[in-house]
């Protein structure tokens, strides 16, 4: 998910382009900015790059078992079978 940081210059950036006679408001619009985008990214139930890299290992280690256990199955299967079947 987006770092604290870059939300941080999200909002920075948004409130960068408040016109110059609003400069009192540039506090308060950069930190409504940065609540508004972090309450966003918070319902779009993002994961990290860290989470999404081991869940893709998880399922390449899973996929591989299953190609082995069905490898197997079928073994077991043709050993079980009568000859000449």
């Amino acid at each position: 998910m987006t770092g604290r940081q870059d939300i941080d210059q999200i909002a920075l950036r948004l409130a960068s382009l408040v016109p110059p006679g609003m400069v009192d408001a540039h506090t308060d619009l950069r930190a409504n900015f940065r609540d508004i985008l972090a309450q966003g990214l918070r319902h779009l139930e993002l994961v990290t790059r860290e989470e999404f890299d081991v869940q893709t290992q998880v399922l390449a280690r899973t996929r591989a078992r299953v190609e082995e256990l069905e490898t197997r199955v079928a073994e077991l299967e043709a050993a079980m079978s009568p000859p000449g079947t």
